[in-house]
């Protein structure tokens, strides 16, 4: 785990951002936290920041990532504002860091989970991306997800109902999570999610192309750069096709093609997902994105979250839990159904 806090100061603009992080620099822009930390950094934004090149020309966004944040993708019940103080974001971290911590009663289904101390997977100890946003979208205002559709809820019943047929999420293999499965987690993308721990990416660049290595079972997403079109409606991947273009220092990828079987936030095989990725400091990234699916929301949404400099490499990720776990579930699933079956059986008195 890396062992350095970088805090990056997002405000209404950079130019805000610059005010505000000069101001904390002086005055000091927390108070101590109870538990020892790591020492936090903020990342300055220079107001003209030009981004160091590449070769071949391109804006150089090469190295090693990370998007941890304790920030919401959705704002909280009870907060009405899009930004916190430093010192209020002071006191959501906290909060958030100690539910992180807790422990749950041993014996029960909840205690079957990673425990986050004994693993040393705290993200308050390591890189983590610290902003002042209340939540990381910022379209709509409200910081909200959009309305689903009618569509989008009969598709989310519809996949509900399947799984209840068969048994329920953990009777069989096909209707149990992706990620349970090792076959893909959250932070591959697109977007780009925080993934809880090992949320590192390390991007490299070539001659028309990027890619990003995701560190959390090790997806590699490999984007043309050099015009191409995406491919036919029929052409479907599990994170989707990814064309990118430079719009000045900004690295646009629109994501089409989805296959449907790693749906973000209950979205559709039709969702869109556009994404900018623009370096403003030497240890940091704006990235946004644009989610717009009309088989799913109301309307498109977008939100906003920092990637901040890490140290490297990104280590192999072997999800090895999934070569007893499944096993292990479906034992117990089938264990379920005999004596279901034994108490269904008439007595032969």
């Amino acid at each position: 785990m890396r062992h350095r806090t970088l805090v990056y100061a997002c405000a209404v603009s950079i130019v805000i951002a610059i005010a505000m992080a000069a101001t904390s620099s002086v005055a000091g822009q927390s108070a101590p936290l109870e538990k020892p930390r790591a020492v936090a950094k903020t990342v300055t934004v220079a107001k003209a920041y030009a981004p160091p090149k590449t070769p071949d020309g391109q804006p150089d966004l090469q190295g090693f990532w990370t998007n941890s944040t304790y920030v919401p993708l959705e704002r909280p019940q009870g907060v009405t504002k899009e930004y916190y103080t430093p010192e209020e974001a002071e006191v959501a971290i906290k909060r958030a860091a100690d539910r992180e911590a807790e422990q749950t009663e041993p014996g029960t289904t909840a205690d079957v989970h990673y425990d986050f101390s004994q693993f040393g997977l705290d993200r308050s100890q390591s890189t983590f991306a610290k902003t002042l946003r209340t939540s990381l979208i910022y379209d709509p205002p409200d910081g909200k997800i959009p309305q689903m559709t009618q569509e989008g809820q009969k598709r989310v019943a519809e996949r509900a109902a399947l799984r209840k047929a068969a048994g329920g999420q953990y009777d069989d293999v096909k209707n149990m999570p992706i990620g349970s499965r090792c076959i893909m987690m959250g932070g591959a993308g697109p977007p780009l999610q925080n993934a809880g721990y090992n949320a590192n990416y390390q991007i490299v660049q070539g001659a028309g192309y990027v890619m990003i290595l995701t560190e959390m079972i090790h997806d590699a997403r490999i984007i043309p750069i050099d015009g191409r079109p995406a491919p036919p409606s029929g052409v479907r991947q599990w994170t989707g096709v990814s064309r990118g273009r430079w719009e000045g220092n900004t690295l646009v990828v629109e994501t089409t093609n989805f296959n449907g079987k790693n749906p973000f936030r209950n979205g559709s095989e039709n969702m869109k997902v556009t994404e900018r990725f623009t370096r403003v400091a030497d240890d940091a990234i704006e990235y946004k994105f644009t989610v717009d699916d009309p088989s799913t929301w109301s309307k498109a949404w977008s939100a906003e979250l920092p990637l901040v400099k890490t140290d490297g490499p990104i280590f192999e990720f072997a999800c090895h839990e999934s070569n007893h776990g499944i096993a292990n579930i479906l034992a117990g699933a089938r264990e379920d159904d005999k004596k279901a079956a034994a108490q269904r059986k008439p007595s032969s008195n």
